[in-house]
């Protein structure tokens, strides 16, 4: 549903900065719409200094959409929420944070930051407006970065969730109801009925053969009702794993392998077990984590040349679980971490650590599966 992160190109306040492939194909689009209407506002100026401006255009324009960005990631810093990337894709841009907003006020100032910058900016270029004229290159420009920027801020502005007008919804809704959940699924709901608008008035645009506007506006409507939909999905889930730790779902058995052991031997213990992680031992000493996916990236004719020590997870890259993490929050790191699997430790009072058992995201998805179906079941009582 959202954009994977791309090609990193920077670093601004910490944050690393991501294009995604599908913005080089809105860069070129826009780059292209921004030369023709110059084109056609200024026949004058030759077609170098169209195409030039138009780059400039997007170029600026995309500086303003992590601008605002910037915007959402500040505030949300501030209130001690990490943020792990901002993501310019085709739709504009994302900012990716480690965790929700604990309180309303939060989630309100957070979102409302994305607006107000883009808004601060259309002022920005409003006033270069006044001080350049319209018949000037860089006046042309700035006139229509005000319209970019002040559409950004607009659009963003609409109750629909995930947007960030959405997002100030939800939380005047969580702070009026003091239910999270109940504030997502209203904000939910009007995120779908704005995506719904969106689509049916490309349909209406397509009717009457005006296939640019009508392309644009049912991507946006579709983006946002997915969008909406996943936001409710991921409360529900929320609710389903509410209550539940690691040590809950964990299994207790660990299967363990020496570091010594052939890649093919080891490729026939996951086939005669079905297991497909294991923890990695040399002398009765932890060593790393050996699964099914490293197997994988050593060619199949030099398995018998390489022993599991030489494609294991090292120990000290290993990402652990307490048995008391909540299990919502052990499969939000693991899906971050893009692994399916994480042992859980305990410590001892002089720092020795003790593996307990190995909570993987198949068992999690098992779990978030028959809390649901039991819950149909009950509610259908």
């Amino acid at each position: 549903m959202f954009p994977s992160q791309g090609i990193r190109i920077g670093r601004i306040l910490g944050i690393p900065i991501y294009l995604d492939l599908s913005w080089i194909l809105v860069f070129g689009l826009i780059t292209f719409s921004q030369s023709s209407f110059f084109a056609a506002q200024h026949p004058r100026w030759s077609g170098t200094e169209h195409w030039t401006l138009g780059g400039v255009t997007s170029i600026l324009f995309f500086s303003s959409v992590v601008f605002h960005e910037l915007a959402h990631s500040v505030v949300a810093q501030h209130y001690k929420i990490k943020v792990l990337s901002i993501t310019l894709f085709l739709f504009g841009g994302l900012a990716r944070i480690a965790r929700e907003p604990s309180q309303a006020i939060q989630e309100f100032n957070i979102a409302i930051a994305g607006p107000l910058a883009s808004g601060l900016l259309a002022g920005v270029f409003y006033g270069v407006m006044q001080i350049y004229p319209d018949s000037t290159m860089t006046g042309a420009v700035a006139s229509q970065l005000f319209l970019l920027n002040g559409m950004v801020a607009l659009f963003n502005l609409l109750p629909g969730f995930p947007l960030d007008g959405g997002r100030v919804f939800r939380a005047m809704v969580w702070g009026a109801t003091k239910d999270f959940a109940k504030a997502t699924r209203v904000a939910g709901g009007s995120g779908k009925l704005i995506a719904f608008g969106m689509i049916s008035g490309g349909v209406w645009f397509a009717w009457h053969s005006d296939w640019t506007d009508a392309l644009w506006l049912g991507f946006l409507g579709w983006f946002l009702l997915n969008a909406a939909q996943a936001s409710v999905a991921q409360v529900t889930i929320q609710e389903t794993l509410a209550g539940l730790c690691a040590s809950d779902v964990m299994n207790q058995e660990v299967p363990i392998i020496p570091a010594n052991m052939s890649l093919e031997e080891y490729s026939g213990e996951v086939l005669r077990t079905g297991r497909r992680v294991h923890l990695v031992t040399m002398d009765d000493r932890l060593v790393g984590l050996m699964n099914v996916s490293a197997l994988g990236q050593v060619p199949r004719e030099d398995w018998n040349m390489n022993s599991v020590q030489a494609v294991m997870v090292p120990r000290d890259k290993i990402l652990w679980a307490a048995p008391e993490e909540p299990l919502q929050r052990l499969l939000e790191r693991l899906i971050s971490a893009d692994v399916n699997q994480m042992p859980v430790v305990t410590h001892g009072e002089e720092g020795s650590a003790h593996i307990v058992g190995m909570v993987t995201r198949d068992a999690i998805l098992r779990v978030i599966q028959t809390r649901s179906e039991l819950g149909a079941a009950m509610a259908g009582r």
